[in-house]
């Protein structure tokens, strides 16, 4: 129900995100005895809430969030960033990650930046993804794994615009819709990180979740929820100033923002005055 609360009020534009980390969330951490850990792999556009989505559901398995001690955020330009390095990444990311649920079953992993991933580094990871009861004596059924992705975000808002071209609604795109797409599009991708990833191959990501890309609407959502955080009274005239500020595609047609709702705070930074 918590999780439920946050993502209706904090997470906009995103139906099929919010309803299918819900339904794996709920059904993972009701199973008393999961066979392999929980692996979401989020894909989409920048600004379009992956990065938030992940944060709001860590919060929700370790209070303290990004700040607790059991959830691990890997930048892969931070962590990983040399391609000649690859072999001492993943023993790195092996003992990291063992260790770490050594010290908390339930830890949670945040891969940032996987598109940026050099291939075979996130394969290191695949015994602990498995449906292993334990691995070496250590259970890695009750951890959280994440992706998160820009590749797949062309596929995405190509299928969003299809949708908005044929007239259909956007809340009317499915699962069923996009799944597909980007697991193949993915693997088949040799900037995505999972490029012909085992992990892949082996159908260990439980769930590719798509983020759409945001319309307007969305963006004064994102607007009136910032002036909301900041304890300012929401102001419309500002609220339009700020959407109208940021970038649309298609050209002509505008109707979605190119970076979601990623500059809205540095845009409110100029109208502080008001």
């Amino acid at each position: 129900a918590a999780l439920k609360a946050q993502l209706d009020n904090r997470l906009f534009g995103q139906h099929l995100a919010k309803d299918v980390v819900l339904k794996a969330v709920l059904g993972f951490s009701n199973n008393p005895s999961p066979k392999k850990p929980l692996m979401l792999s989020l894909h989409g556009w920048a600004g379009t809430g992956k990065n938030f989505l992940s944060q709001i559901l860590a919060e929700q398995v370790h209070p303290a969030g990004l700040r607790s001690k059991f959830v691990h955020l890997f930048l892969a330009t931070l962590h990983f960033p040399h391609h000649d390095q690859v072999k001492l990444y993943k023993e790195q990311l092996q003992n990291w990650i063992r260790g770490n649920v050594s010290a908390c079953p339930s830890s949670v992993f945040i891969f940032d930046e996987m598109d940026k991933m050099h291939p075979g580094v996130i394969d290191a990871i695949k015994p602990f993804l498995d449906y292993y009861e334990e691995v070496d004596g250590v259970s890695y059924r009750k951890a959280i794994f994440i992706f998160l992705s820009n590749a797949g975000g062309d596929l995405i808002n190509k299928a969003a615009l299809d949708f908005w071209a044929s007239g259909k609604r956007r809340e009317d795109i499915q699962l069923k819709d996009l799944e597909p797409l980007l697991s193949v599009g993915v693997f088949n991708n040799k900037n995505s990180g999972l490029w012909h990833s085992s992990i892949i191959d082996r159908n260990l990501i439980d769930y590719f979740v798509p983020f759409l890309p945001l319309e307007q609407r969305h963006v004064k959502m994102c607007v009136r929820a910032e002036m909301a955080a900041r304890g300012y009274a929401v102001d419309e005239k500002i609220v339009q100033e700020v959407a109208d500020e940021m970038t649309y595609f298609p050209k002509e047609q505008r109707i979605y923002s190119d970076k979601g709702c990623k500059t809205v705070q540095a845009k409110l930074d100029i109208h502080e005055d008001f």
